[in-house]
């Protein structure tokens, strides 16, 4: 993945063969991806890198992060439930997400059309924020998923629904041996090196 966010508007995010070439997801949909971009520095985010895309903070808390397929592009909110989404913008990630999280963009021009909408969304956002409110955290039956896994699907739609079509017990595999480890950095490298099992639909410890 890549470590310099400039890079991912120029060449793209690193996590595929196709880094820096013209069919790069990210490539695709550089003009959009600018416009977020512009639009959340706007508002008074801060800009880091996280999981290879740029991600949006207020108040140490995050906000947005961006995410670009061959099809659309998109902004996936971290406490989309708070949202009061007055505007019906709201989707799924995927068939199987718990809950609408993201506005998805088909094209480039969309952005600069909605931008008045999308600052709308960012500040509710940053309001709850500064305020210190937590959405109740999000559970796949009785499985409550770390903080570190739910960041690194909204960010990859395909990781996202290969886990939810995952059997309870092999959910629930990943959450053990994810919440067993003692901070953040372990959790995230143990999650990519999880990727190609979720992707394969098995469990932590299948081989």
């Amino acid at each position: 993945m890549i470590l310099d966010i400039e890079d991912y508007f120029s060449k793209g995010c690193g996590r595929c063969n196709r880094f820096a070439m013209p069919d790069c997801s990210t490539r695709l949909w550089t003009v959009g991806l600018q416009e977020l971009r512009r639009i959340c520095l706007e508002v008074g985010l801060t800009e880091t890198l996280k999981w290879g895309h740029p991600c949006y903070r207020h108040r140490e808390k995050n906000i947005v992060i961006f995410g670009a397929l061959r099809k659309d592009f998109r902004i996936s909110f971290f406490h989309a439930s708070l949202l009061k989404d007055e505007h019906g913008l709201l989707e799924k990630s995927g068939p199987n997400t718990p809950r609408p999280d993201m506005i998805r963009f088909l094209e480039n021009a969309q952005v600069t059309a909605m931008e008045v909408v999308i600052k709308s969304y960012l500040e509710e956002a940053m309001r709850y924020a500064e305020a210190g409110i937590q959405p109740v955290k999000t559970e796949v039956g009785p499985i409550v998923l770390p903080e570190e896994l739910m960041e690194a699907m909204k960010c990859d739609a395909e990781l996202a629904d290969a886990f939810y079509r995952l059997t309870p017990g092999r959910q629930r595999s990943y959450v053990i041996n994810l919440n067993s480890a003692k901070n953040s950095g372990t959790r995230v490298s143990r999650i990519n090196k999880f990727l190609d099992k979720i992707l394969a639909g098995k469990g932590a410890t299948e081989r």
